[in-house]
């Protein structure tokens, strides 16, 4: 019987394969990511319409030297923006994942998926506890880990002068693949801004420098209505955070060159997303007047400013910071916000968060369901900005050491339910969904390296 279920899900397994190469698997992805799109153009041309301003202009001789003077203290600015809102946020973003259905799962294909009982409803192959520990093995209880005081017999310090000399051996042989291995330990604080350029192979040539120079002339050039919607998002999240008011500054200029910088175009190659487009006035629908609005493709949201902030603390160079921030972008970020089938796309990791709460916590899970409080509704905010603005800032770096140790975003869904886990008992108490967000209101005191380590190798499996 064994023998038969398991020949029959590598036959599963092998049909998801073929379809996920298929054309029907994209045309699905795209279909949705078409709909969601065409609501966010909608949302940003009605933006232009209400206020009278259009997507893009030329600034004024006068108004560009007042920029150019102001560059570096943009925060003390203080525009009026009570009537600019943000395109979408991210619970707008999860009622479409929760709408997104498979045809053929429909028609009663994927059986063993009709036991899912959360809120995403297509079927995709996500990793269990014991897939899990193989792949994040170096986490385990008896390796010693950054972030950890009592973990291994080894006393912490010991371990940790040792893994510095190693760190710096690695950092002069410049090994990207050793950085990258070296950083799933986690990185010494005075050696992860140089760590994470290595494995991001960021090395600030004077080109680097020129292209991020041209990017902030585009900027003192021409004025877009996103760069209000950016303005918008920093005041509304990291102008109000503990850890990151202070980089205000950086995060106008980081985002705002961001906005335009078409080099950007590139991830949507690999992204079921296209990017959006916009039309010289007059010409709607003439594909050769079409062009993509913002240059870069990419419209922010409500928290996109928090991809940036965390990095502010290890870099303090524009440029660097800048081109940091591009590639942690390209590489990872993009799928926190996109439509795809890809393991470390947002749709994998709701599944994934949901299936380890059903599966390995199911009185949790089935209690929240009963109360209207289904877990994802709690979760998403935190996965879709990759944990930034909710865990204390050493924390969330730690973490993202693991991301890019692993190449993987997985590790946000894992610490989604780690946290779940964590505070258990009060949930299980909780009578509403506004009284189980209140247990999770705060997260700013939790230490992520034991967490993950206690769900991933002490939970009975």
């Amino acid at each position: 019987m064994l023998q038969e279920e398991s020949d029959l899900s590598l036959i599963i397994a092998q049909i998801v394969q073929k379809l996920k190469g298929s054309n029907l698997y994209s045309q699905l992805e795209r279909q949705a990511w078409g709909s969601w799109e065409k609501r966010i153009l909608k949302s940003l041309n009605s933006m232009c319409t209400e206020l009278s301003i259009p997507l893009a202009r030329k600034r004024p001789v006068e108004e560009q030297k007042e920029l150019l003077n102001k560059w570096n203290e943009m925060g003390t600015d203080e525009p009026d923006l009570s009537l600019f809102r943000p395109v979408y946020a991210p619970k707008d973003f999860l009622e479409v994942l929760i709408n997104l259905r498979n045809p053929n799962y429909e028609n009663g294909d994927s059986l063993s998926f009709r036991t899912h009982l959360g809120l995403i409803q297509v079927p995709l192959k996500v990793k269990d506890i014991p897939e899990l520990k193989e792949c994040f093995v170096e986490l385990g209880l008896n390796i010693g880990q950054l972030g950890i005081d009592d973990s291994t017999q080894v006393p912490p310090e010991l371990f940790e002068n040792e893994h510095v000399r190693i760190g710096q051996k690695v950092l002069a042989e410049q090994d990207s693949a050793a950085a990258q291995q070296y950083i799933r330990q986690g990185s010494p604080t005075a050696l992860r801004a140089e760590l994470w350029a290595l494995i991001l192979n960021i090395s600030s040539q004077p080109e680097d420098v020129l292209y991020y120079e041209q990017l902030k002339t585009n900027v003192i050039q021409h004025d877009l209505l996103v760069d209000s919607l950016i303005y918008k998002d920093v005041k509304l999240t990291a102008s109000n955070d503990d850890y990151y008011f202070v980089f205000e500054d950086y995060l106008y200029q980081v985002l705002l060159c961001f906005s335009r910088d078409t080099s950007v175009l590139s991830h949507f190659a690999y992204n079921s997303a296209s990017p959006p487009k916009s039309y010289i006035r007059g010409k709607l629908g003439l594909e050769e007047y079409a062009v993509f609005y913002p240059p870069n493709g990419v419209i922010p949201f409500h928290g996109f400013s928090m991809y940036v902030a965390p990095l502010c603390f290890l870099y303090h160079e524009p440029s660097k910071l800048y081109q940091i921030f591009r590639e942690m972008y390209v590489r990872f970020f993009f799928r926190l916000h996109s439509i795809s089938s890809h393991p470390s796309g947002i749709v994998s990791l709701c599944l994934l968060f949901e299936t380890l709460l059903q599966t390995y916590l199911p009185q949790l899970f089935y209690h929240l369901r009963e109360i209207g409080a289904q877990p994802l509704r709690i979760s998403f905010k935190w996965m879709v900005r990759a944990f930034s603005g909710y865990l204390a800032t050493d924390q969330l770096l730690l973490l993202w050491d693991r991301i890019l140790g692993y190449n993987s975003l997985e590790i946000l869904a894992v610490l989604a339910a780690a946290v779940f886990a964590f505070r258990a008992v009060n949930l299980m108490e909780v009578t509403s969904l506004a009284a189980a967000e209140a247990v999770l209101a705060d997260l700013s005191t939790l230490k992520v390296m034991p967490l993950l380590q206690i769900f991933l190798f002490a939970t009975v499996t």
